[in-house]
């Protein structure tokens, strides 16, 4: 679990750039609803495959998907579609790109109906960032809720599984283990209201 006198979680050692990743984003609390979309885009591409394929094409999605920005990725037709299955930078699944342009589109009416992406998160979440003290898991009952409402909302690739990695990265819920030295630091990020 060491790398130098750092104690990490034990996913992050066998890579510098999940090592990275780990020390300086994953599980950190985004309250940014833009970031935590792309987030959710990022994982349901990850589905079936591991998150250092996503993680080493991620600069590749942002250029691709318009730096993730809903409203220009909403507006993308047919033809985007197929550039992007062309893209070997990126993961080429049409089911996976359509919905992320769909996903846009979910993001999208949300805000026109007045809710913002980040709030509905944090208020479905309880307010603030979820400190997990039981065994690492791969769902929770909050993320089975979270998949239901994403879908009811136009989402795919919005499992239970994805969503609850999706809540970990984007740290909605402290998943770091109880020596991990990033643990402490996520868990004095309080949302502000």
């Amino acid at each position: 679990m060491t790398k130098g006198s750092k104690k990490r979680c034990s996913w992050a050692e066998s890579d510098a750039l999940m090592r990275a990743y780990h020390d300086e984003e994953w599980g950190v609390p985004e309250f940014d609803s833009r970031a935590l979309w792309e987030c959710l885009m990022l994982e349901g591409f990850q589905a079936g495959l591991a998150w250092i394929i996503v993680l080493r094409k991620r600069e590749a999605f942002r250029k691709a998907f318009r730096g993730f920005d809903p409203k220009k990725v909403a507006k993308m037709s047919e033809k985007d579609i197929v550039r992007l299955l062309e893209n070997p930078g990126i993961i080429r699944s049409r089911a996976k790109i359509e919905a992320t342009i769909g996903g846009a589109r979910a993001f999208l009416e949300m805000e026109k109906q007045g809710q913002s992406f980040s709030n509905w998160v944090w208020e479905m979440a309880g307010g603030q960032p979820i400190l997990n003290t039981g065994p690492l898991q791969a769902s929770s009952p909050l993320a089975e809720t979270f998949s239901k409402e994403l879908k009811r909302r136009g989402f795919k690739f919005v499992g239970p599984v994805i969503v609850y990695a999706w809540m970990q990265a984007a740290g909605i819920v402290n998943d770091h283990a109880a020596e991990c030295f990033r643990r402490g630091f996520c868990a004095r990020i309080k949302r502000k209201v």
